[in-house]
């Protein structure tokens, strides 16, 4: 075995044994770099020029920007003016309940961007709400956890920053567009399940519709919609950059929370503070040390050794496509999001443009891959959170998300294979 193998095998194996034995994500990959550098005979200063590297990027700096404004509004008492809103739109339906709950996550996934959030405070609004209505509660809970993936999709989503800048010449306006048509039909495939489910059981409808109430409810939620308009407009017109616009965006929600909806006073701004420097933490460490992880597979040359591997098996662009939304399945089951993004995005994106998948197009894949990896265990962070916010038993409300799992593979087959889906809204707005 050559050096190169050698380190490679420390490298992956050391990554995945630490996996497999629980570590937190960004011990694994930190570790799991610094036994290949050291195999490999090189500095520890090596790592700390890597990690500061990874994170010196003017782009990066829009991540905390748009996680604080997230939270900010979040607090700020949006989520009842949102689910009031997605009610007077949706509720007239059978089964309307579970429509408010998706058209609301729709909605909120576009100011927190953040799937944990949404079905943190979402869930904890609209899941005892369902239950009182009749709905079951393994149901309630599947739909709001799958809902929540929209947000992924919607723009603002710093995830969507973080893969355009692994990803390098990637611009975040395009990307931001290119998630409105995804989210909006992955929302309509769960809507369908739910309005399948309930006719089959028999699950309520809600108050007519009434066209006085859509405007009155849209009158209320305007200001929490303003926030998404400023950061999409502002970037794809030019007139921000993304990391300017976000910036702009939490004083908005400052503003909206504390002022307008009056949701927040100053203690509780505090305190929203507060859980964005927590979460900020856990993201820029997992940055810094990804950045090291990349460094080491690219000195190794594993994204090309894995490009060959994987062209050697077919050339069939069609078969390559669903072979790499399976192995981003797969990662999804045992690693968060962001890693994956950072660790994977090298390494398939040179496939996926080989094949004919436009940058672009491949940062939704990635993104909803990683979306439906956080409804599948043992790594399914939202499956835990909305199990906890239910009180329901993990396995049960895995066994109530099968149906919308099939929903959502749908929904990645038709982008993985309709690239207009993706590519429509940004070319039409150039």
């Amino acid at each position: 075995m050559d050096a190169n193998t050698m380190a490679i095998a420390v490298l992956l194996g050391s990554f995945f044994i630490m996996i497999f034995l629980r570590f937190p994500i960004a011990y694994a990959v930190g570790l799991a770099s610094v036994l290949c550098l050291l195999s490999m005979g090189n500095s520890l200063n090596t790592v700390c020029q890597y990690m500061v590297k990874g994170i010196s990027s003017f782009s990066l700096m829009a991540v905390p920007f748009f996680i604080t404004m997230g939270v900010l509004m979040g607090s700020g008492g949006i989520s009842e003016k949102l689910i009031a809103l997605a009610n007077a739109c949706v509720g007239w339906m059978r089964g309307g309940m579970a429509m408010v709950n998706i058209v609301a996550s729709y909605f909120f996934g576009g100011i927190s961007g953040s799937a944990s959030a949404d079905t943190a405070s979402l869930g904890s609004i609209l899941i005892p709400m369902m239950v009182d209505q009749g709905y079951d509660a393994d149901f309630s809970t599947a739909v709001t956890i799958t809902s929540s993936c929209e947000g992924l999709l919607v723009p603002p989503s710093h995830n969507m920053v973080i893969y355009a800048t692994t990803a390098g010449s990637i611009s975040v306006g395009s990307l931001f567009l290119a998630g409105y048509v995804p989210g909006a039909l992955l929302a309509g495939s769960l809507m369908i399940g739910s309005y399948i489910i309930s006719v089959k059981r028999n699950y309520p409808k809600g108050e007519p519709f009434s066209v006085m109430n859509l405007i009155r409810q849209l009158s209320v939620s305007f200001w929490a919609l303003a926030a998404v308009l400023i950061v999409v407009f502002g970037v794809v017109g030019g007139v921000f950059t993304a990391t300017e616009s976000a910036a702009i965006a939490v004083i908005y929600s400052l503003i909206v929370s504390v002022f307008v909806y009056k949701g927040l006073d100053w203690k509780g701004v505090w305190k929203a503070l507060d859980d964005c420097v927590a979460t900020l933490s856990i993201v820029l460490i997992l940055i810094s040390t990804s950045a090291v992880f990349g460094n080491c597979l690219t000195m190794l040359h594993v994204p090309d050794l894995a490009a060959n591997a994987i062209t050697e098996l077919t050339r069939n662009p069609y078969i390559l496509a669903l072979l790499l939304n399976l192995i981003l399945l797969v990662l999804g089951c045992i690693m968060d999001m962001a890693p994956i993004i950072l660790i994977a995005t090298p390494i398939l994106l040179p496939i996926a443009t080989s094949i004919g998948i436009d940058p672009i197009q491949f940062g939704i894949m990635v993104v909803l891959n990683c979306g439906i990896g956080l409804l599948t265990p043992p790594v399914g962070a939202v499956l835990f959170i909305g199990s906890a916010i239910a009180k329901q038993p993990m396995e049960k409300v895995v066994k109530a998300t099968l149906p919308f799992y099939i929903c959502m593979i749908i929904s990645l087959l038709l982008i993985t294979f309709v690239p207009a889906i993706s590519l429509w809204l940004p070319s039409l707005l150039g």
